[in-house]
């Protein structure tokens, strides 16, 4: 199918808007993405008409919410070509989901069944210098927490990561490999296959973060090859307050819960407790049911488009962006220059002016970006500056809209000559 920008950008009403007294330029994508009539009428009418709990109720509403509850994991399931359903797990956010994996690692210890996921001194644990803050800091805790060593793999100037450091890092001393598919500060894409044969040379288990890429790009959990990937539904279309952790199952039925409370569990008695079968193990509580909902539906509606055909609407915005960025005087971009292995947002500094400084101008204009270190603060140290600006794309951004916002940062660079 071809892909209508301007018949998609019907589909998101708060695009319609002015903000002061300028029409939105939503560029800002990669913090949260906008939603579509679709996902809030989903998450409405669930709400009005058949809000209950789940999987505790035999009544009529506590049946429907329970079905339209795991017809999302189904809906994410097949997202992902994961090949079980209950290999999805929803949590509140991808941090959540990441700090799932992170702590059951840290109750392997004395769980049955788990020793591979058994951590201590002499084990490593490797990032990159690129994570987002959620993909970081679980894995120093845990080394904290365990006398693991943490290391990491260290990025070039372009924003790259250094590939001869890749086989150095990662080795046998490796239990866990945690990755970010895209970067959200630099764009960059990863390499997932090369460091995924790397890591599986050495046994370590990997996890990708698919913040940035599950909205961008098709994600196939079994092509990707990895062992356990996560993403979130503010930047799928989809509400806050709902993330995914998809985990290979076999991996999932012996690994330690997360939380404990309700639905987690199999018995409870005042001895002993034991566990329900995976997904229902790491889901305790009641679960962001509507969120659920919601997330299903924006599913549905990014399936519907095309993720081939979204990226390649977006890889076009993004190499339109960055021809004019490339040749804007006093304009620096962080991270990749060309349009090869990048993703849809742009990080950049201006000459002589503080980030915070520039998206405000650009705020007056209309123009929404987003300022500062993007929770990858290590990054921002490897390049010497205190933040960035980062103008960010997604399905609804158009040409028109880059121009726009082009025009007013070359006034922006003018003003401050």
């Amino acid at each position: 199918m071809s892909f209508d920008v301007e018949a998609v950008r019907k589909d998101f009403p708060i695009l319609t808007r002015t903000v002061h007294g300028h029409p939105l330029v939503y560029l800002d994508s990669a913090n949260t993405a906008q939603k579509p009539q679709v996902v809030i009428d989903a998450m409405s009418n669930f709400l009005a008409e058949h809000n209950s709990n789940v999987a505790r109720a035999v009544h009529t509403l506590g049946s429907e919410a329970t079905t339209a509850f795991e017809g999302a994991r189904d809906k994410v399931a097949a997202f992902l070509n994961a090949p079980s359903r209950n290999e999805v797990i929803f949590t509140k956010n991808i941090s959540e989901a990441l700090n799932l994996v992170a702590y059951s690692l840290s109750n392997a210890a004395t769980f049955p069944g788990a020793e591979r996921f058994r951590i201590g001194p002499g084990d490593e644990i490797v990032a990159t210098e690129m994570e987002h803050h959620s993909n970081l800091v679980p894995w120093q805790l845990l080394a904290q927490r365990t006398g693991a060593t943490f290391r990491y793999i260290p990025i070039d100037d372009s924003g790259r990561l250094v590939d001869d450091e890749i086989d150095k890092v990662i080795n046998e001393r490796t239990k866990i490999v945690a990755f970010v598919h895209q970067s959200n500060a630099l764009g960059t894409v990863n390499p997932v296959a090369r460091i995924v044969a790397r890591a599986k040379q050495v046994g370590a288990l990997t996890i990708l973060d698919a913040a940035q890429s599950a909205p961008h790009r098709k994600i196939d959990v079994q092509a990707l090859g990895t062992d356990f990937v996560a993403f979130t539904g503010h930047k799928l279309y989809g509400p806050s307050g709902i993330g995914v952790l998809w985990g290979r199952y076999e991996l999932l039925e012996v690994m330690p819960p997360f939380l404990g409370g309700g639905e987690m569990i199999e018995t409870v008695s005042m001895d002993a407790t034991t566990f329900a079968t995976p997904p229902h193990r790491f889901e305790a509580g009641t679960p962001p049911i509507a969120e659920a909902v919601g997330l299903g539906a924006a599913v549905d509606y990014v399936t519907a488009l095309g993720m081939e055909n979204i990226e390649d609407h977006e890889r076009f915005i993004t190499g339109y962006a960055l021809d004019k960025l490339n040749h804007l005087e006093g304009v620096t971009v962080i991270g990749p220059r060309d349009n090869v292995e990048r993703g849809a947002a742009i990080s950049f500094t201006v000459e002589g002016v503080h980030p915070h400084d520039v998206a405000q101008l650009l705020d007056e204009q209309g123009i929404a970006v987003r300022a500062g270190h993007h929770c990858a603060r290590p990054v921002c140290v490897h390049y010497g500056i205190p933040a960035t600006t980062r103008a960010s794309f997604a399905l609804y951004t158009t040409t028109a809209e880059i121009d726009t916002f082009i025009d007013a940062l070359t006034n922006v660079v003018k003003a401050f000559a």
